[in-house]
């Protein structure tokens, strides 16, 4: 049977919450004033935890070398001790600032799936000697494996690619403790030429003629001019007789 909670361990980053029992926005707004915000824990078939974490302990997470796939003790006071994970979170759109985070219990025994960065090595032959582009096309790929196994990132070699050439997901060589869920045909990188974008001659030329309807209708205005001028002491006169 899966344990789903755990002691401390030295290895794994700790965080602190407290748990907390009011609800709603206005009392998430009251907490983060006072410097904390509002998490939930979930998972172990146990009922959801409503706790307050401290942002910057979160943030010292999020950004580390394994960020949110990193497995941490989360010590809840005067409760348990949990391994667990940071699943999801929100930030302020304007100065992106933490406002609330989902964690979940991890079972340490129990394989998971979770995405890992993607990293390339190497120059390509295509950019080095070819003048091409490397485009990396898929950033993440989503794994299954152990949490004690989860890498930082996985390293793509693109020294050999050539113009027109790509690697793919299936290329990989990674190790039998590490499954690919990702479908293998997907491009993870590829080298692209790069485009000149010549102008065509009809086009130039198109561009630098004059617009022929705009001088037909100029030309009509012209002539109109006249005409309205004339018809206006006309009928000014009609104006006077019908003082009379």
């Amino acid at each position: 049977m899966a344990t789903h909670t755990s002691p401390a361990s030295p290895n794994r980053p700790e965080l602190e919450a407290e748990t907390r029992a009011a609800e709603g926005k206005g009392a998430a707004r009251k907490l983060r004033r006072a410097g904390m915000i509002p998490a939930t824990l979930y998972g172990a078939g146990k009922a959801p935890l409503s706790l307050s974490l401290n942002p910057k302990s979160v943030s010292r997470v999020l950004h580390s070398d394994t960020g949110h796939n990193t497995i941490f003790d989360l010590k809840v006071a005067g409760g348990e001790t949990a391994a667990a994970m940071i699943v999801d979170w929100q930030l302020e759109p304007v100065h992106g600032a933490l406002l609330h985070v989902d964690m979940k219990r991890i079972a340490l025994d129990v394989r998971l799936r979770v995405r890992v960065p993607v990293v390339t090595q190497g120059e390509p032959v295509g950019v080095k000697t070819q003048g091409g582009i490397l485009e990396l096309v898929t950033r993440e790929i989503e794994i299954e494996c152990l949490p004690g196994d989860i890498p930082e990132h996985l390293t793509v070699d693109v020294s050999n690619l050539s113009i027109g050439q790509n690697f793919r997901i299936g290329e990989l060589k990674l190790e039998d403790r590490l499954q690919i869920i990702t479908d293998t045909e997907r491009v993870i990188a590829h080298v692209v030429a790069v485009k000149e974008v010549v102008e065509a001659p009809a086009a130039a030329e198109a561009a630098a003629a004059p617009a022929e309807p705009e001088v037909i209708r100029k030309g009509k205005a012209e002539e109109a001019e006249p005409e309205a001028a004339e018809a206006k002491p006309e009928a000014k006169a009609e104006g006077k007789k019908e003082k009379k």
